[in-house]
């Protein structure tokens, strides 16, 4: 702690903002220091001060510390507190990785942070708890920097995504209308895909963002199509490649920016979150370029409440940087005179149950993975996979799917659920 006092505590977010007990408990502090207190008790007064500030702030979410329950947080460090109160988002993910505290069920704490809304109940100086990944993912993608997400996340390696998926390595949202395992959500996923496509036999189809080439595979075996698909990872390029031999797919290390030809449907399955919003209409005048006039563009994407320009900055320390969600606002900005809104699927409760399973495969094979990987990226992506988890369940994110066509459908598209 500085010996600075004041400045330590109105960094803290704790002089104007707290209230109450709290409040009263700040100006006694300061008092005692401009009185000659012995620094020693001081500090000691103002780490009890934080971890009361905390815990009023959780109380709101019905969240105790080192409370029974299996959303309760259990502190090891009490370090935590003042971490978490001056670093906000960033101290709590970073002192979670260090060990300094636990829940028992991670995604029911931040399920009900997210649900009891605390950043709007806290004032926003605070830095207080967590913006958390409410925004999930943020800003600018220079072409210059397209391949940075690849490298930093998709690239990490191909045995952690082969324990962690489904056997057709599908990375998005699951459509679990009907499914009870995670490899029959993600088959129903790519099905409805194809079919809101309305593919046909001999028809090219371009993905941009193909990930391991999942759907493409499922759409060239089910459907009887040919395609390409692009992305910016190259273990996914490598992997994607002996997946889909045998098939006439074609996967390519690439940029959007860098499409050629000319496609009867377009399909981006969880990627334009890392397009950016600077860059969202230079995306879809791309895909107005290179898709048939007859053709349908599927844009699948993870949805925000709010236009965001950033993203939490544990998120984009850790997990995907140089992303962002975008809003309903941008999208329909980007669209704009490009295109007619055929159909708008929101199933963003499903993204809920795909995280937990995803969870639980990394956790089953976890110590398959341990000699690449170590206790602190494990705790990291625990973090990242169940404060989704819980982001979605308390509905503050929406997963997408839209579809979109040049000059309208002709006597009107029929919505597929």
């Amino acid at each position: 702690m500085s010996d600075n006092l004041p400045t330590e505590i109105a960094k803290n977010g704790v002089v104007g903002n707290a209230q109450d007990a709290s409040a009263e408990a700040a100006r006694t502090v300061l008092r005692d220091w401009r009185e000659g207190r012995p620094p020693d008790q001081i500090k000691d007064m103002a780490s009890r001060l934080a971890r009361e500030t905390m815990k009023r702030i959780l109380a709101v979410a019905d969240i105790e510390i080192n409370g029974e329950r299996p959303w309760d947080i259990r502190v090891h460090d009490e370090g935590f507190y003042n971490r978490v109160l001056s670093q906000g988002s960033m101290g709590l993910g970073e002192s979670y990785m260090d060990g300094w505290w636990e829940s028992p069920q991670l995604d029911e704490f931040f399920h009900r942070v997210l649900k009891a809304d605390l950043a709007t109940k806290v004032r926003s100086d605070w830095k207080t708890l967590l913006r958390v990944l409410k925004d999930v993912i943020v800003n600018p993608q220079r072409r210059s920097k397209a391949f940075v997400i690849g490298e930093h996340h998709y690239d990490v390696g191909n045995d952690l995504f082969q324990a962690m998926l489904d056997r057709r390595m599908v990375y998005t949202c699951a459509y679990w209308k009907s499914a009870r395992t995670i490899d029959e959500a993600q088959e129903a996923k790519l099905d409805l895909v194809c079919r809101k496509l309305r593919l046909q036999p001999g028809q090219k189809v371009l993905d941009i963002g193909c990930g391991w080439g999942s759907f493409l595979k499922f759409a060239a075996e089910q459907y009887g199509v040919t395609g390409v698909g692009i992305t910016v990872s190259k273990e996914q390029v490598k992997l994607g490649r002996q997946l889909c031999e045998g098939l006439p797919i074609r996967i390519e290390l690439q940029d959007y920016r860098e499409i050629e030809g000319m496609y009867d449907h377009i399909v981006s399955l969880g990627m334009f979150e890392h397009v950016g919003y600077k860059n969202y209409r230079t995306f879809i005048q791309i895909v107005s370029k290179h898709l048939a006039d007859d053709g349908f563009f599927l844009l699948d994407s993870i949805g925000g409440e709010k236009s965001a320009r950033h993203t939490d900055p544990w998120v984009e320390k850790y997990i995907f940087p140089n992303s962002m969600t975008p809003s309903i606002k941008q999208i329909g900005t980007a669209i704009e005179g490009l295109f007619v809104m055929e159909d708008w699927h929101n199933f963003g409760a499903d993204y809920d149950k795909t995280l937990m399973a995803w969870f639980r495969n990394l956790d089953q094979h976890w110590q398959s993975l341990q000699t690449r990987y170590d206790e602190r990226f494990y705790c990291m992506w625990k973090y990242y996979l169940l404060a989704c988890a819980g982001l979605f369940r308390a509905r503050r994110s929406q997963s997408w799917q839209i579809v979109l066509s040049k000059n309208g459908v002709e006597g009107g598209y029929v919505s597929v659920r």
